[in-house]
């Protein structure tokens, strides 16, 4: 019997093993292949991004010191992350904060009201805590306007499922694009057989490694020359290279929220 018992003991620890092997392989391959985290449809998908602004659709005007960028922003994808963004710019939050990362060519980061991108003590976390919303008709394309995620609540068991909750916050990256050199589109192409998302990135640029990983509030419609400045400024020498904070200061003005107007495509306000 004492035999059986622990017979059955190496078994059960034996199941166990593999299991926690298996999932540890689902995460894996989870990340390497970039997976979504959410389950996509993709003869449903919209590229809503490529259609421009409509009469009527909510705005934002980001006014930096090189310039203004205008895109249209899509509180029916993403609610909560655009109301946070909305409710920031007309409190005037944004007013005079740093553009504090320039990722040469492919990104930058701004919105912090610290030059480094932290935050100042005694700042209101929850705007830290908007839970990330992806959905399939918005992607990280070139002019995309992201919430950058702020943190993830992950237990052990979460980490080895690969799933966990994530966070977005004030901070926001506006997106260029990565080179999309033969051995990129080669790599893309080999992820499915199904073509219309690489198609849709080689053609209009962006970061695919991004997808459906980050929320998208928003898509330029102008100031695509801005963004080209915003990813080429000179940065401060960084110890582990991940630091790209811009020598000469870059600021937002202010960021305004409005209502797009097709007779005079511009700005009106609220």
């Amino acid at each position: 019997m004492k035999k059986n018992v622990k017979g059955l003991k190496i078994a059960v620890l034996f199941s166990f093993i593999l299991f926690i092997i298996s999932l540890c392989f689902v995460a894996c391959t989870n990340y390497f292949s970039g997976k979504s985290r959410i389950e996509l449809d993709v003869d449903a998908i919209e590229f809503v991004q490529f259609e421009g602004p409509k009469e009527n659709d909510t705005i934002a005007t980001i006014k930096t010191t090189l310039g203004d960028i205008k895109a249209v922003l899509y509180p029916q994808y993403s609610p909560n992350a655009v109301q946070n963004f909305i409710e920031l710019a007309e409190s005037g939050y944004y007013d005079n904060t740093y553009v504090f990362h320039s990722e040469k060519g492919i990104y930058t980061a701004m919105g912090s009201p610290l030059k480094d991108g932290t935050l100042p003590d005694g700042y209101d976390e929850s705007r830290e805590l908007v839970e990330m919303e992806l959905n399939q008709n918005l992607w990280p394309f070139k002019g995309a306007i992201c919430s950058m995620t702020t943190t993830v609540k992950k237990s052990f068991w979460d980490f080895l499922k690969s799933d966990a909750t994530y966070y977005c916050g004030s901070r926001f990256c506006v997106i260029n694009s990565i080179d999309f050199t033969d051995e990129v589109k080669e790599q893309m192409y080999s992820y499915s057989s199904d073509t219309k998302i690489p198609d849709a990135f080689i053609e209009h640029g962006g970061i695919p490694n991004f997808s459906q990983q980050i929320t998208v509030i928003g898509q330029t419609y102008e100031g695509f020359d801005v963004i080209d400045k915003l990813t080429n400024l000179e940065v401060q020498p960084s110890d582990d290279d991940t630091s790209k904070i811009p020598v000469e200061d870059v600021m937002i003005l202010s960021v305004e929220i409005g209502k797009y107007s097709e007779s005079n495509s511009s700005l009106t306000t609220k």
